[in-house]
């Protein structure tokens, strides 16, 4: 057996890029605690496969796929999925059960070494990296192969060790949700570890995993007997007293990490709200800023060990420092609209911006953070500019967050909420304080036990975008189908400004602002002024089409900007733009070119599926664009209650599960 083992997580970047260490024999690796502690490094590798944000990173009712329609990203993102076509999601099986072995050989030879408090700690960190992945089949799969055991232990000849069945989610997750109990008592806190950093698992991180873990074991998912085609349905495990004891895990868990005192929210500093600061931190790296409230993120720096996510959401990049990077994901203008105006996470999470150069793209062209329409918000947390410079033009050196304190303040909440038949002061203090770091604490708190869920499946939303776990949240919670249902119509009534959506602005003006072209740029959004007034509508909508007339538009316009209370001065410049019309329409290309831009310069640096088409109802010829409203494409057009809250498994070729393991069972209804 040859083991190729990488320290992939540590905060030390010489640490990362140290040579593979290789051997034909694993009583090596283990024959001290040195080497040992290098083998549950490597397990590390590989934790959060490509697919997880690649195929899994959308369709949340918050961040959706703007790719072709005939792209996987596109249907799986819209539920539109099967196991023998490229709609589906191949990889993470195998990417998990990988990990799986390295942690079941860890666990078995660190077994066989003395008891020491060091190699205690090893074992649980292995165990607790097992779990995760666990973790991660089951909430995407559903029932999974149980194998807890190194397969060079297993009996050659029974047919279950290289072709295991199916087995029960609920033993599976009760024997992971033991060995997190276990790890929260040997793994050390961060601060007793000397880590540095929470890129390794901590205490702390453990604690909030198994809280997690806990809540998805007594939470509700697509349920069908096993080993039969009988359809499913969602809904919890039978047994309603492990189901509250389950919460009850899961509620000490959090209360551990709480009343420890070493976990806090990231606060405001430096002009950044605490949201803002916390996330323009952590792609900088600065993780000793974050450590706080980070409880785990993997490791992902250099050729080796750099994480592809930010690829798919950013806010959209063409050419200059950063290089051409099109996001492959919008924010929906549902969501962009849904938070409250004090809420400074909104302005993190989405960006109305994209950077693009004014002129040709060259070298000394000028590059600017250029607004956008509805149709076309992009993710914000991980942009590019924000980031440390790469090593390459695909390297982002971007870290992939799993576990925050917010996290667990908000599963609290959810906990006590739940085992209290309603909302505790707890759990009131604990959503409160989520609110209050984005500057909406003084919003009112339900006080029936199904309001105060619902409120908190909203603030996981608001907190967690882009995040990798509000797809499945959702399931654990009941609500998928109730989000999907609301946002199909939410999204129908504002392009034709209905309902709650009546007075939303139709046309914007946005403040012209050069890009800096620097990484580590703290730029956060456009200032704009959202038109309603008749009267400055119809000023902004008279562009001209002569540039010998772009002065004396510039200072109509400031003058509404002025009347606006807004700062401007005569340097400055706005420009106006049809929030439901195409980004690439006639008038808002007129009116970028008001400001500057050279003619023909008129995409942005994002799949252009959404917004090259006009998003408004009137806009698109008294009809709903096809991509929210369309039997064959429209939004989440492929969703099915008890069916699509789970993933088949693939079956199209080769390296798929269900071909190369003919004793698994496929999904019912695939």
């Amino acid at each position: 057996m040859v083991l190729a083992v990488l320290a992939t997580n540590s905060c030390n970047e010489d640490f990362l890029d140290q040579p593979a260490y290789n051997t034909t024999d694993a009583d090596v690796v283990f024959q001290n605690l040195q080497t040992a502690e290098m083998f549950v490094l490597g397990c590390y590798r590989g934790l959060v496969p490509t697919e997880m944000f690649y195929q899994l990173g959308a369709g949340d009712t918050v961040n959706h796929s703007v790719e072709a329609l005939n792209n996987s990203k596109y249907n799986v993102c819209n539920y539109n999925y099967d196991a023998y076509t490229p709609f589906t999601v191949t990889g993470i099986y195998s990417a998990m059960y990988a990990v799986i072995e390295r942690t079941n050989i860890a666990v078995y030879q660190l077994g066989k070494m003395p008891a020491s408090e060091k190699r205690d700690a090893l074992i649980g960190e292995a165990k607790s990296i097992r779990a995760f992945c666990y973790y991660n089949l089951i909430r995407i799969y559903g029932d999974v192969p149980s194998v807890f055991e190194p397969l060079e232990t297993l009996d050659p000849n029974d047919e279950n060790t290289f072709y295991p069945k199916r087995a029960s989610r609920d033993e599976i997750y009760d024997r992971i949700v033991g060995d997190l109990q276990e790890a929260a008592v040997t793994v050390p806190t961060l601060a007793a570890s000397g880590f540095g950093t929470t890129e390794r698992l901590s205490k702390e991180g453990i604690n909030a995993l198994l809280a997690k873990v806990a809540l998805y074991a007594a939470g509700y998912s697509l349920r069908w007997e096993l080993n039969t085609s009988n359809p499913g349905v969602v809904s919890r495990r039978s047994d309603n007293a492990r189901v509250r004891e389950l919460y009850q895990i899961a509620d000490n868990a959090c209360a551990a990490v709480i009343n420890g005192g070493t976990k806090s929210l990231v606060q405001s500093q430096s002009g950044k709200s605490g949201f803002e600061a916390l996330w323009f931190n952590f792609d900088r790296r600065n993780f000793a800023a974050v450590n706080s409230e980070m409880l785990w993120h993997v490791a992902s720096l250099g050729q080796n060990t750099n994480s592809a996510f930010q690829v798919y959401a950013h806010p959209g990049y063409k050419n200059g420092v950063f290089g051409s990077r099109s996001s492959q994901q919008m924010i929906l203008p549902s969501y962009y609209l849904s938070f409250d105006q004090n809420d400074t996470r909104r302005d993190v999470t989405c960006t109305s911006y994209s950077v693009y150069f004014l002129e040709a793209g060259a070298a000394g062209d000028t590059f600017v953070d250029v607004g956008t329409t509805y149709s076309a918000i992009m993710p914000g947390k991980f942009r590019l500019s924000w980031c440390v410079e790469p090593q390459a033009a695909a390297d982002r050196n971007l870290n992939i967050p799993l576990l925050r304190y917010a996290d667990v303040l908000l599963m609290y909440a959810e906990t006590q909420n739940y085992l209290n038949n309603g909302p505790t002061a707890a759990a009131n203090a604990a959503l409160t304080a989520v609110r209050t770091r984005a500057g909406i604490g003084s919003l009112p708190l339900p006080s029936g036990q199904a309001d105060f869920l619902k409120a908190i499946v909203q603030e996981r939303k608001w907190e967690f975008a882009g995040e990798f776990m509000l797809r499945t949240d959702l399931i654990r919670t009941n609500s998928l189908t109730t989000e999907i249902e609301a946002t199909r119509q939410d999204m129908k009534d504002l392009t034709r400004r209905l309902g709650k959506y009546a007075n939303v602005a139709t046309y914007r003006l946005y403040k012209f602002h050069k890009n800096s072209q620097v990484y580590g740029d703290p730029f956060l959004a456009l200032p704009y002024i959202d038109i309603t007034d008749p009267s400055e509508i119809a000023t902004i909508k008279n562009v001209p089409t002569n540039s010998a007339n772009y002065a004396a538009y510039q200072t109509a316009l400031r003058a509404i900007v002025a009347a606006h209370g807004q700062p401007t001065s005569t340097d400055d410049k706005w420009y106006p733009t049809q929030m439901f019309e195409a980004y690439t329409s006639t008038f808002n290309g007129n009116a970028r070119k008001a400001v500057g831009f050279g003619a023909g310069f008129n995409v942005l640096g994002m799949g252009n599926n959404m917004y090259s088409k006009p998003f408004g109802y009137v806009e698109n010829g008294n009809a709903y664009p096809g991509w929210v409203e369309s039997a064959n494409d429209g939004l989440f057009f492929g969703f099915q209650t008890n069916k699509t809250e789970l993933l088949p498994f693939a079956a199209a070729s080769a390296g798929h599960p269900m071909i190369d393991n003919p004793n698994l069972t496929q999904l019912p209804g695939y």
